[in-house]
């Protein structure tokens, strides 16, 4: 069996949560469709799951059902943009983004007191982006560029940004996730984030 997946039966058993749970969950949107993948074995048609993901998932709804209702639940793992957003200096407080980030992203965008939740969700990943330690000063251009061109094109679907770099020249693309991409050879990925992990952990952040 593909080692990334897991079978409902040993989810079920290793989580402890019960058959009643899981499908609850899924129609709350709370897993999403595409995790369930049905798959022939010898003894029939069985239910799988991408194993890390899953296994996140279910954590983080453990954790923070005692808190959240199922619907505000399902909202925090939507890959759509939450209604938020914050002043600079609020940013700044709650430590979402360091002060370099946000100079940076208004060198290119022009001066922002209140960032609307794409706003915020384009310093996260840049602040993201630079922790690395991959990216430099100078390619942190190319980034914001790519995110303010195309990911309002996405429209709340899952995508991921992925940067590149062969002979020194960097690239930043957006992809639809989840995707294949093969690069030529001698080009180096440097970074690649899912968009919609960056949104549930802002949205966390927000929270």
């Amino acid at each position: 069996m593909d080692q990334n997946l897991i079978s409902k039966k040993e989810l079920l058993e290793l989580t402890g949560i019960s058959y009643g749970q899981l499908y609850r969950w899924k129609r709350k949107n709370l897993i999403p469709e595409d995790w369930f993948i049905r798959k022939s074995t010898f003894t029939g048609q069985e239910t799988f799951f991408p194993k890390a993901k899953i296994l996140d998932r279910i954590d983080k709804i453990l954790n923070m059902k005692e808190g959240l209702s199922l619907n505000e639940l399902a909202d925090m793992f939507s890959p759509n943009p939450a209604e938020a957003s914050l002043t600079k200096d609020e940013l700044l407080k709650r430590n979402i983004v360091s002060k370099e980030v946000l100079a940076m992203y208004e060198k290119y965008q022009g001066e922002t007191e209140v960032f609307d939740f794409e706003q915020l969700l384009y310093v996260y990943i840049l602040e993201k982006m630079l922790q690395t330690g991959e990216i430099s000063l100078d390619e942190t251009k190319i980034i914001v560029q790519a995110l303010a061109d195309h990911y309002p094109k996405f429209h709340g679907k899952n995508c991921d940004l992925i940067f590149v770099r062969k002979l020194g020249v960097a690239i930043c693309c957006m992809v639809s996730s989840p995707s294949e991409v093969y690069f030529e050879s001698g080009a180096k990925l440097v970074a690649q984030f899912n968009l919609a992990n960056c949104i549930e952990e802002l949205k966390l952040k927000l929270a």
